[in-house]
């Protein structure tokens, strides 16, 4: 495209996303950047503000180790992460995580974030780990402070990453365009953090017709991170472990603050308890069925027999746990009257600092939480790094707690010389969330400043190579431009296909073979080997994408990261020979865990040649 302007932008460290990650990552940078005479600079496809996770906001803050209170320790914490994973977790990664994650808190706070605080001026916790507070503006404060950090003009918003940019086996930048205008940008940079978060959209979503935009993670999460690092040729991990959370019905509102502040209950249809009258299933995912708290997956496990057996629909009992909190005031009419009008905000405050859209729905369907109980129901599948999912790239771990062979130079590091990861784009860390993810940004932001001060040699850039790069990242727009006047309807063409129909077809071959709603999360060796077979065919067409405008050509790359990200998925469920995760998936033909997979599948995809290697690696354990 011509009209294009091709921008180059120089630099010595490259912070790739918006997200906590990014915003972590920036503080850092811009701290030991300074001390050492190095640019940096920031590219968000959003605008940092409202981008990432944490965007719509939070209602908590969900990993707070509290070291420093001698509340916990790292062991404690990463004991717990391990038993959530069903024993699959780099210990390493989440020790460091761990023991940095604090100290992001307390900034947090002191940048203004109000943090839920009891009659002594200690925080309240929601649960072990995880502290309440007021959020709805988090992701702007954190913004606001990695922004006055970095200086506005080092920030590129609005701009979409394509691919990396590639000095032989070394990663010298990324490459992308401007959603606003024709501009193509070339960032050259020594050090390039991948932090642009997990996918959603892999997998049909739940919702349908007008509803189908929502989701519990950002719709706008579309696997980036994942594409990117695959096309660099890293080394991946964990990207079978899709998460599936369990969140109130169609609004996709949380339910922490139910289970964990207000000690609700969830029951089935009859009022039966899965997680007790289901019990002795845990027996079958030994040891890690009978560790306290019962691993995400397997509680999923329990109530996903329930909806089977036709025991449906699943509740929280929202009134019975309000009754009960209630009823310590009985005694007293006008403090009961005071606290149930204390607990009913509570809980539609939860809602409205970070899923509004669930207030939306209780106010629709004139549901009252203290009077009465809310559906509750299993979401699609998403792949992120940051939760109780693992999906990522292969980092190195710290020199001082890493075993051997997980150490490989600088701190979050993938096997690509000068390409770092964090956030939903590091893998087999899980349970990081925001505050974590905030961490290893910082984590990664001064491995980074390291990596650039001590390689300071220039990459080689072919200009050549970059501009068949911008002709590939701009085709969509050709395709269409030259193709849309041979049929009578834009959308009705058989020289392409536009970025809907491909997602929507992407969508419903992961649905139906790779253990989707539909399938009811269960899959197997024939189903994934067909999906195989249709994603090569997906992967043809793709080349027929066909984008009308810039936010169309967006949407075309959204799609083709996606499809990345469902093939590394197949391809590694597939590798794996045994169901680990109950409640995230099901292997149909191989229904039970075997010690022999106890170990990470990773996978590296070569670019040139089109293919995948699969291999085993070992677990280290450090504690």
């Amino acid at each position: 495209m011509t009209d294009f302007e091709t921008v180059v932008v120089e630099t010595d460290v490259l912070i790739l996303g918006g997200g906590m990650a990014a915003c972590g990552a920036a503080v850092e940078t811009a701290h030991w950047a300074k001390k050492l005479g190095l640019k940096v600079a920031l590219v968000d496809k959003a605008a940092m503000d409202r981008s990432g996770a944490v965007a719509m906001g939070l209602s908590a803050i969900n990993q707070y180790v509290g070291l420093k209170d001698g509340e916990n320790t790292m062991e404690d914490y990463v004991g717990y992460v391990r038993n959530d994973l069903m024993g699959v977790t780099r210990e390493d990664l989440v020790a460091n995580i761990a023991r940095h994650v604090d100290s992001s808190v307390h900034l947090f706070e002191k940048w203004g974030l109000p943090i839920w605080k009891d009659k002594d001026g200690g925080y309240v916790h929601e649960g072990r780990w995880q502290l309440m507070i007021n959020g709805e503006s988090y992701k702007v404060i954190v913004a606001e402070a990695a922004k006055n950090a970095m200086g506005i003009d080092n920030i590129y918003e609005r701009v979409f990453i394509t691919g990396p940019l590639m000095d032989g086996e070394r990663c010298a930048g990324a490459v992308g365009f401007s959603v606003r205008e024709n501009k193509f940008y070339v960032f050259k940079a020594k050090a390039t953090l991948a932090a642009m978060g997990g996918a959603v959209g892999v997998f049909k979503p739940r919702s349908s017709g007008e509803g189908a935009g929502r989701a519990w993670y950002p719709p706008f999460n579309s696997g980036a991170s994942a594409y990117f690092t695959l096309e660099a040729g890293a080394e991946m991990t964990c990207q079978e472990v899709r998460f599936i959370p369990v969140r109130f019905k169609d609004a996709y509102g949380p339910v922490g603050a139910w289970f964990l502040l207000f000690k609700s209950r969830a029951t089935n249809a009859l009022g039966e308890a899965y997680m007790q009258t289901r019990a002795s299933e845990l027996e079958k995912w030994l040891p890690y069925g009978k560790v306290k708290p019962v691993p995400a997956n397997l509680r999923n496990w329990l109530m996903m027999l329930d909806v089977m057996e036709g025991k449906g629909p699943i509740y929280m009992r929202t009134e019975e746990a309000i009754g009960k909190i209630a009823a310590e005031f009985k005694d007293d009419p006008k403090a009961f009257k005071k606290k149930m009008k204390e607990l009913e905000n509570e809980a539609w405050e939860d809602f409205l600092d970070m899923t509004i859209s669930q207030a939306l729905l209780w106010a629709a369907t004139n549901t009252q939480p203290e009077e009465r109980s809310s559906e509750i129901a299993a979401a699609e599948p998403y792949f992120i790094g940051s939760h109780s999912g693992a999906s990522g790239a292969w980092v190195s771990g710290p020199k001082d707690i890493a075993p051997d062979g997980y150490f490989w130079g600088y701190d979050n590091m993938t096997t690509i010389k000068g390409l770092f990861a964090a956030g939903d784009a590091s893998g087999a860390s899980s349970h990081k969330f925001s505050s974590g993810s905030h961490a290893e940004g910082r984590i990664a932001g001064k491995a980074m400043c390291k990596f650039a001060s001590e390689n300071k040699d220039a990459c080689n850039y072919d200009d050549g190579e970059i501009a068949k790069i911008k002709e590939i990242a701009l085709r969509p727009m050709v395709v269409y431009e030259e193709n849309v006047g041979k049929t009578t309807q834009a959308d009705v063409n058989p020289h392409y296909i536009l970025p809907k129909m491909f997602m929507m077809r992407l969508q419903k071959m992961m649905d139906e073979y790779a253990g989707g709603v539909t399938a009811q999360f269960t899959t197997s060796e024939k189903n994934l080997e067909k999906c195989l077979e249709l994603l090569a065919m997906l992967r043809e067409d793709s080349e027929k994408l066909g984008a009308k405008d810039l936010h169309d050509l967006m949407r075309c790359w959204e799609s083709y990261h996606r499809m990345f990200q469902a093939e590394a998925h197949v391809r590694t469920i597939l590798f794996r020979e045994e169901t680990r995760w109950p409640g995230y998936y099901f292997r149909s033909d191989k229904p039970s865990m075997d010690k022999d997979w106890e170990c990470f599948v990773n996978c590296t995809y070569t670019a040139k040649t089109g293919e995948w290697e699969l291999k085993k690696v070992p677990i280290k354990h450090v504690f």
